[in-house]
């Protein structure tokens, strides 16, 4: 099963929801992101995983292809906030490949992704970025996107979840 592709402003970018069939795509973009944020070893997601997560609609993504070469993708999910009483997009991968980067496809996704969110009655869309990426903070304030800087995130891995589940 392949999905439609999404015209945009740039005649040789489109843009197209992953399937389930898309898993490997998705994890070897992580894979890329993992590198890139000097973080692979952190990337265990296998294509079992994310067929599973996108066949459940637990998460979803898009693929960005440039003259029909997939450049760039980002994987997300819907959220909400009992502060705000709100829904959001939640992006929890975004990778733009680097010589493809500077031409205005990342603008594009994010363009693409506040669009779905609106269409989707969401009010925000949010993500994380790593303090030492200045190339990327840079591109998402001249977007308009501000930080959450008063908040610390935190985690239970597998092994503490369970630990922690254990105490109930």
């Amino acid at each position: 099963m392949k999905n439609a592709y999404i015209p945009t402003k740039n005649p040789r970018f489109s843009l197209r929801f992953a399937v389930p069939e898309d898993a490997a795509l998705v994890v070897s973009f992580m894979k890329k992101l993992g590198t890139y944020q000097k973080m692979l070893e952190h990337i265990t997601a296998t294509e079992e995983d994310l067929t599973k997560l996108l066949a459940e609609r637990r998460g979803e993504a898009i693929f960005g292809d440039y003259d029909g070469e997939t450049i760039g993708f980002i994987y997300f999910y819907q959220n909400s906030s009992a502060f705000t009483g709100q829904s959001g997009l939640y992006i929890d991968g975004f990778l733009v490949d680097t010589s493809f980067r500077g031409g205005g496809l990342g603008r594009i996704m994010l363009a693409f992704m506040s669009k779905l969110a609106l269409e989707r009655g969401c009010r925000r869309v949010e993500w994380g970025c790593l303090d030492w990426n200045d190339q990327a903070i840079k591109f998402y304030r001249s977007m308009g996107a501000y930080s959450v800087d008063e908040m610390t995130v935190f985690r239970f891995a597998p092994d503490q979840l369970k630990k922690t589940a254990d105490l109930f």
